[in-house]
């Protein structure tokens, strides 16, 4: 607890309903962001309502603070998340060449999905949820078709950690990242993001709920959209699933 970041407060549960769940019941009250872990959910669910398999062992956190700025602004938050979440699995794992992000919202480990995070607003405040499989993976008939395999943190690394630790590990880089954007905006965020980003270079499919994209992962601009490269030439996409 010595590196607990000053002015984040920290609430840990056995078992919830869902961190988010939590995260609407003490929004009223909130006085500075807070983070909440659940060693065990009842009703997790991740990005578009789908479910989110979450058995104990793994982490289950969500962190809640006030938005300053602009929706856009608060969107960018996806990316301070998943460089904290890639600097606490180095810290934890040792092991930096194991991991990557992958747009938008998403952390590999050896090419397996290991985390994801889930962005909601709730009124003034930002609410980030984050799955760990840090002991268990769900199985592949458990994630749709097409989707990046899941893996764990102990299975593919054979380190075991904790969600405490981890807890405590992802607050502090969240806590010294979320200060580097407040001072000096998105762009040494997209930099470093950029710097381990999962198949760049490559061509990806980005699935939206109406189309979908084909091209080379090319970039991502100054408000965090995903280029890609088409024979059409550079298309930017807001929002989207991507498929390798």
């Amino acid at each position: 607890m010595a590196d607990w970041p000053h002015g984040y407060t920290r609430h840990v549960f056995d078992t919830l309903d869902s961190t988010l769940s939590e995260a609407a019941r003490i929004a009223p009250g909130l006085q500075g962001p807070a983070w909440i872990l659940a060693q065990e959910q009842t009703a997790a669910r991740g990005r578009r309502g789908r479910a989110w398999s979450t058995p104990r062992g793994n982490f289950a956190g969500t962190l809640i603070m006030r938005m300053n700025g602009s929706p856009a602004d608060a969107a960018l938050h996806s990316f301070v998340a998943s460089l904290a979440l890639y600097e606490a699995f180095v810290e934890v794992t040792g092991k930096a060449d194991a991991f990557a992000l992958k747009w938008p919202n998403d952390v590999l480990l050896n090419g397996g999905k290991v985390a994801g995070i889930l962005l909601e607003t709730l009124g003034a405040n930002l609410v980030i949820g984050i799955g760990v499989n840090l002991a268990h993976a769900p199985t592949p008939e458990q994630v749709e078709q097409g989707a990046v395999t899941p893996v764990s943190v102990i299975e593919e690394t054979g380190v075991s950690v904790a969600p405490e630790a981890f807890l405590d590990a992802v607050a502090a880089a969240f806590a010294r990242l979320e200060a580097q954007f407040v001072i000096y905006g998105f762009s040494p965020i997209r930099t470093a993001w950029l710097s381990h980003a999962a198949r760049i270079g490559e061509v990806v499919t980005a699935r939206t709920m109406r189309d979908e994209t084909v091209g080379v992962f090319e970039d991502v601009d100054a408000s965090g959209n995903l280029i890609l490269r088409t024979p059409k030439g550079a298309v930017s996409i807001t929002a989207a699933d991507v498929y390798f």
